[in-house]
């Protein structure tokens, strides 16, 4: 069996690796700086809540995060799992894990925006809403993004994680083959697969952060 071969069988498991990816990233991100916000907040409640679940988020493995999401409507409430359900549980516990990671990001690069720049945007007449997002966030962006590219290049390889509750992303497939070929070469297609997926992230990334680097 030659590696396109694989490929080929392994088409469909990449296609939902793919989509785990992408999907993760489109929560996940906006959702981060808005726990970042609650992080932030001065309400001490909220700031207490939101450190305890980053905290989990950050301290308990994905894999068993997966696992709570999935099983946890059915022992916690009786509530029958549907198959439909496998694929919202993988991206519900990857958007929730990878929120609290990009949360901290947000949180040290906002934090780390001299207070000059609020208050020369106070001057200019810019509220507080437009200051943020049209003055603070792009620098904050343009900082934080090495540590984002870190995050997403890891993002990439966990996905496989969805192995764990029977999600028949690219890894399981790979598993799959492997088991009836007697074969390491399905488990080679799937690292070349990785690593060239993991290539384009890093390139794309890379050039977005030249694109920033505007005053250099």
């Amino acid at each position: 069996m030659n590696l396109m071969d694989l490929f080929v069988q392994l088409a469909g498991g990449m296609g939902t690796t793919l989509q785990i990816f992408f999907l993760t990233l489109i929560f996940s991100l906006p959702l981060g700086l808005i726990v970042a916000f609650g992080r932030m907040s001065k309400h001490l409640l909220l700031k207490n809540i939101v450190r305890v679940y980053i905290s989990i988020m950050r301290g308990t493995p994905l894999m068993l995060q997966l696992l709570v999401v999935y099983f946890g409507p059915y022992y916690m409430f009786g509530i029958m799992i549907s198959p439909i359900y496998r694929g919202i549980a993988v991206i519900i516990a990857f958007a929730l894990n990878y929120a609290a990671y990009f949360a901290e990001i947000y949180r040290s690069g906002i934090e780390s925006m001299p207070k000059g720049q609020y208050e020369a945007a106070k001057v200019l007449g810019y509220s507080k809403t437009q200051t943020f997002f049209v003055i603070i966030l792009p620098q904050v962006m343009k900082r934080i993004l090495p540590s984002l590219t870190n995050e997403i290049i890891t993002l990439v390889k966990d996905t496989s994680l969805a192995f764990s509750i029977a999600y028949a992303e690219m890894f399981t497939e790979a598993k799959a083959i492997a088991a009836t070929s007697r074969s390491m070469m399905p488990f080679v297609a799937a690292a070349i697969f990785y690593y060239i997926f993991n290539a384009v992230v890093a390139f794309v990334m890379e050039t977005i952060e030249k694109k920033m680097s505007y005053y250099e």
